[in-house]
């Protein structure tokens, strides 16, 4: 679920200036990274300029470009991410939202089901992505612990 504050998305911008990916600091490992995952892939999506130059290895050998900025995945408490998700769109920023339904279901028509019937202030989240301009993306993730 992505949305920024006009409903539009950034495809075709220069890109952010930073970006983060905050999870429910109480996932098991594997569904963290999942959510991560899932997240920056959807911002990847939205960001086709994001990645750069393909590296090239001593011997000629091409790997596709990857995104010149760090992605840091933190962690906070699920019950903080909405909260956060608000006050990210009241920034203007970026915000890709994952909607626990998402990790319910491995059928995405059932999961976009479950999100049009379900009420904005009722919904919950596993995890964000925010991106935007660095200093208020830092503000609002700034005091926020890496995920270990």
């Amino acid at each position: 679920m992505t949305e920024t504050p006009a409903e539009t998305t950034p495809a075709g911008t220069s890109g952010p200036e930073r970006c983060v990916v905050v999870v429910d600091r109480d996932l098991p490992p594997g569904l963290a990274t999942n959510a991560a995952a899932v997240l920056a892939l959807s911002v990847g999506a939205r960001y086709p300029d994001l990645p750069g130059d393909d590296l090239v290895d001593a011997d000629a050998g091409v790997h596709p470009g990857l995104i010149p900025m760090g992605l840091p995945v933190l962690a906070a408490p699920a019950a903080t991410l909405a909260g956060l998700r608000a006050a990210a769109l009241a920034r203007d920023l970026f915000v890709v939202s994952f909607p626990t339904a998402g990790q319910q279901t491995t059928d995405y028509a059932d999961f976009t089901q479950t999100v049009a019937a379900t009420h904005p202030d009722d919904l919950t989240y596993l995890g964000l992505a925010l991106c935007g301009a660095a200093k208020p993306v830092r503000r609002l993730t700034g005091g926020l612990p890496l995920l270990r």
